[in-house]
């Protein structure tokens, strides 16, 4: 299996997943993606469903991930898979168990009981082990220089922290993440993990990391990677739960199920784009936004515009705050068949402009009648009810991203099965909870003292020479 950026012209300059691995965002800019698909069939489907019931969601995983690689072998990437996914990490041996919510045909597929309470957690403590393993096997290290709008940054370092030759770099927006993120976040002590809040909102820590990247000599010389899900390897980890949820919640190999999914920078459902493209069958994919309903606006009129930052509002569901969807290129040059020079010119455009319209074209139509797609978005009250509800008819408590992803399922109900993905477990925002509910989230025991001890943060403005000297001198430390 090779790789090709979105933005190529062809697929002759192709890489091998180890390399992708450590690059992260491609040279030119664009995102990474196989050349091709790998489809499977209902033969395929009916034997991972053994492979799930009887070896666990590990082995499913290698499975899945191994259709995509073939420079690390069988038995290495299922002992990967195997020390990422254990019972003892996320507090259930299903790993991804799904529930019903009460008897709608709705269920939850529980992605939150890893280590910092998020779905995240499920590609970065595979990645962490991908990225270790590497650098091990080329005697080498990497400089992780990311972007979070609160669960990426504490999933990707509690995934990296005190491991060999990694260093992390995270960028955060000042003042924008609630508590619980923030104290997870820059509570950690480990000398290899560096948090930076940055005066701004998500964009701007995106921006930055984006511009870091696309200095080559820079990127070279300080060996510098993304855990952000620009990086294809922490995407494809993702579409494991879909195939883990389907098989769950299905019965036979051509059973169709829809998926909600509470989305801002477009990852977790570019993940079921790609498990969709696989052959996995899924009839529809609900894209869930709360009030920066980038998203939702093009998948209603075909015009994607960004937000720049006064415009993208600070929300009670704070980890979509998000107006530029970095994984939407991905889907993108699907869409335009993997021709990257009208994908370069799309995003050459949106760059200069800050919008591109693709209403009227064939592949606008081919939005929801080929790929599946539609949209919804959600309010604070909206949040605040479906919280309330699910609590007091159900006793199911759900975080206010999943709620997103609740009300806007709800809104397309009918025949078919919807699962929707949560996305963090309550207790991570525990202020909007206690709004909807009267009463706090409970805490679970391992986070019982999450917001004592001291904290290490560096604060920074939107300056990109600023960044630049502040992964020279603190890696260059720790490299010494």
């Amino acid at each position: 299996m090779r790789y090709v950026s979105t933005r190529a012209a062809s697929a002759d300059a192709s890489e091998p997943f180890s390399d992708i691995l450590l690059e992260g965002l491609a040279p030119d800019g664009g995102l990474y993606l196989p050349v091709t698909y790998p489809r499977v069939d209902a033969q395929t489907l009916t034997r991972w469903r053994a492979v799930l019931a009887e070896q666990g969601y590990a082995a499913l995983a290698a499975e899945v991930i191994g259709l995509y690689i073939d420079d690390i072998g069988h038995d290495d990437l299922l002992e990967l898979c195997r020390r990422a996914y254990t019972a003892e990490k996320f507090g259930d041996p299903q790993i991804v168990p799904v529930t019903r919510i009460g008897d709608e045909p709705l269920w939850l597929g529980h992605l939150s009981n890893g280590p910092t309470a998020a779905f995240k957690d499920m590609a970065m403590q595979l990645l962490g082990e991908f990225f270790e393993y590497e650098l091990r096997r080329r005697s080498s290290w990497l400089t992780i220089v990311g972007a979070t709008s609160g669960d990426t940054g504490s999933s990707a370092e509690y995934a990296m922290r005190g491991r060999d030759g990694l260093s992390v770099v995270m960028l955060t927006p000042a003042g924008r993440m609630t508590p619980f993120q923030q104290a997870q976040m820059f509570g950690l002590q480990d000398p290899n993990i560096i948090n930076v809040a940055v005066d701004g909102v998500f964009d701007t820590c995106q921006d930055l990391v984006k511009a870091l990247n696309a200095d080559a000599e820079f990127k070279h010389r300080w060996h510098v990677g993304a855990v952000n899900s620009i990086n294809w390897a922490r995407l494809v980890a993702q579409v494991v739960y879909y195939f883990a949820c389907w098989l769950r919640v299905t019965t036979s190999a051509d059973e169709q199920i829809s998926f909600a999914v509470p989305t801002g920078n477009f990852g977790n459902v570019c993940a079921g784009h790609i498990a969709r493209s696989m052959g996995l069958p899924i009839k529809r994919l609900i894209v869930a936004t709360n009030e920066n309903d980038v998203l939702d606006e093009f998948f209603h009129t075909g015009r994607y515009r960004v937000r720049g930052a006064v415009e993208t509002v600070a929300t009670s569901s704070p980890s979509m705050d998000i107006s530029k969807a970095s994984n939407f290129e991905r889907f993108i040059a699907d869409l335009f068949g993997r021709d990257g020079a009208t994908v370069r010119r799309l995003f050459d455009q949106l760059a200069r402009t800050g919008e591109f319209d693709i209403s009227g074209t064939a592949q606008f139509t081919a939005v929801i009648q080929q790929y599946g797609f539609v949209s919804g978005h959600s309010s604070h009250a909206d949040r605040l009810a479906t919280i309330k509800r699910l609590w007091t008819t159900d006793q199911i408590l759900i975080d206010p991203h999943t709620a997103d992803g609740v009300h806007v399922a709800e809104q397309f109900a009918g025949d078919e099965q919807i699962v929707v993905l949560e996305t963090a477990l309550p207790v991570k925002f525990a202020d909007t909870i206690k709004e909807a509910t009267g009463e706090l989230p409970p805490v679970p025991p391992r986070f019982a003292h999450i917001g004592e001890g001291p904290r290490r943060v560096i604060e920074m403005g939107d300056d990109l020479g600023a960044l630049k000297k502040l992964v020279a001198d603190t890696v260059g430390t720790l490299r010494a």
